[in-house]
């Protein structure tokens, strides 16, 4: 379960990172990091914004510490929901909903960070655990 979870929250970093940010997927962002930061530094902030949001999926992706990882995404939400409802409410689609979203995702990110790995390795084919098929 830890597996797919870190998949699942890494996958959400490097969507937003690379496809939001990077590739301007989502133009929306490049204007709020411009309301924050300022227009001159508006477009490398982005950049730079989802750079660091890939390298925090590559590391769900690692499984690596995951409670400081788990911080650090908290962190980084918090941090970034706080500054865009406080400077650029306005091109918000929906702040409750971006708030009820990331509420609904740290918890996910907690859950994974909080439960214990399992001893046994995952087996995903029977016969590599072990088992003989048709039992």
């Amino acid at each position: 379960m830890q597996t797919w979870l870190g998949i699942l929250i890494g996958s959400v970093w490097v969507f937003h990172g690379l496809y939001s940010k990077i590739l301007d997927g989502i133009p929306r962002h490049k204007l709020i990091v411009s309301r924050i930061l300022g227009d001159d530094i508006g477009g490398p902030a982005t950049i730079a914004i989802g750079t660091m949001e890939i390298l925090l999926g590559l590391w769900a992706f690692s499984g690596y510490q995951r409670r400081a990882c788990a911080a650090v995404q908290t962190l980084a939400i918090v941090s970034m929901n706080s500054l865009e409802i406080y400077l650029a409410n306005d091109l918000l689609i929906s702040a409750i909903g971006m708030l009820a979203l990331n509420a609904a995702f740290i918890s996910v990110i907690w859950y994974w960070a909080l439960a214990k790995r399992s001893m046994e390795p995952a087996c995903l084919h029977a016969t590599a655990c072990g088992e003989k098929s048709g039992q």
